[in-house]
């Protein structure tokens, strides 16, 4: 994936299973004069007496009419709107989507490049310089990006610090052996942040270390996996809030929830698939903490969806914000769409079809 730029796009016409739907012909209302059957005016009355009964009774069941009206649209509007809700869910479902990348960026990207495939065992699998927007990315990983979840580093030159605020966490990495790993990095001049040791409250072997940009990454002790690259972790301000809102509007599963409140913070595993098997989301919730600083050095996560287009529909129905319409990136065609969640974390969902032409 490139950079994604400030641009202004065509916006397809909207899609029809997700449209609100519109309300066309006459609205049946309730006829409100078979309440009034039983009102009989007397004969001898007075000619103005009769005048003002009929004006009354003509008045009051107007009144009641346009009540009876009013409550039918709102009905029909509720329903519509349950309606478009259910077709986004059942969009999402079906839709086929994994985990491509995580982007952020680097100050030095050589510097980078030769840390991740030294001390961290990844493959350098491409590298694109697009000097006449002055950055350059870089893929790494521990397998194709047409199967595994990749990192893509971005340098924009003359940039050689960034700040990763305090709302980022850490990657996750999978390996044999923890302490072995620990004391490579220690030998190649990286920094340990916390020794290998079983975590807390747990029997599973982890450490922490940073890359030279000070990005933290979680060693984890496990067998042999597909997808050694196995964590993102974010924090977020309402953990409930987000669990719905990766659930339908991004269309992953909550793996597991932990409330560990020794240490006052739960978390929740989000993804598309088992945490053994595929990389997933680490949501982190710390006790009483709603708000957090993103810096401006981690950027967002990528995922693969058939159609950009419904996924965009999808995403505002469930109360996502649209940050950059669907359609083509200029130059390579690849269709994408890009959006906030309810904490402000981008995500940029990217065609499955434009994207393996795009690895071609």
């Amino acid at each position: 994936m490139v950079r994604i730029l400030p641009m202004t796009s065509a916006i397809r016409p909207t899609i029809a299973s997700f449209a609100t739907a519109r309300f066309s012909g006459s609205i049946g209302v309730i006829n409100a004069s078979s309440r009034f059957n039983s009102v009989h005016f007397g004969s001898t009355a007075g000619s103005q007496s009769k005048n003002f009964g009929l004006k009354a009774f003509k008045i009051f069941r107007q009144e009641v009419n346009s009540k009876s009206a009013s409550k039918t649209i709102v009905n029909m509007a509720q329903g519509s709107t349950a309606t478009t809700q259910e077709n986004a869910l059942e969009w999402v479902k079906n839709d086929k989507r994994r985990m491509l990348h995580v982007v952020y960026r680097v100050g030095d990207l050589d510097k980078t490049i030769k840390f991740y495939t030294e001390c961290l065992g990844m493959k350098l699998l491409r590298k694109r310089d697009v000097p006449e927007e002055k950055y350059t990315n870089a893929f790494l990983g521990y397998g194709p990006e047409d199967s595994h979840f990749v990192i893509e580093l971005t340098y924009n030159y003359g940039v050689d610090k960034y700040d990763i605020g305090t709302a980022f966490g850490h990657f996750g990495i999978a390996v044999d052996d923890v302490a072995k790993t620990v004391d490579l990095i220690k030998a190649k001049g990286g920094t340990v942040t916390r020794e290998a040791g079983p975590v807390k409250g747990g029997k599973t072997v982890i450490a922490f270390i940073e890359d030279p940009d000070g990005y933290k990454f979680e060693l984890l002790e496990r067998g042999p996996t597909p997808e050694p690259l196995c964590q993102v972790m974010l924090r977020v301000g309402d953990l409930d809030r987000s669990i719905a809102f990766h659930e339908k509007a991004f269309g992953m599963e909550l793996l597991r929830r932990k409330d560990n409140p020794e240490y006052k913070y739960t978390i929740a595993m989000m993804g598309y698939g088992p945490e053994d098997k595929n990389a997933v989301l680490e949501l982190t919730y710390n006790y009483g903490v709603t708000e957090y600083d993103k810096g401006n050095a981690y950027a967002q996560i990528a995922i693969g969806t058939d159609d950009v287009y419904k996924t965009a529909e999808a995403i505002k129905v469930f109360g996502g914000k649209i940050t950059r319409e669907p359609g083509p990136l200029p130059g390579i065609s690849t269709k994408i769409t890009a959006c906030l969640d309810p904490d402000g974390w981008k995500t940029v969902f990217v065609d499955n079809v434009d994207f393996l032409k795009e690895l071609e």
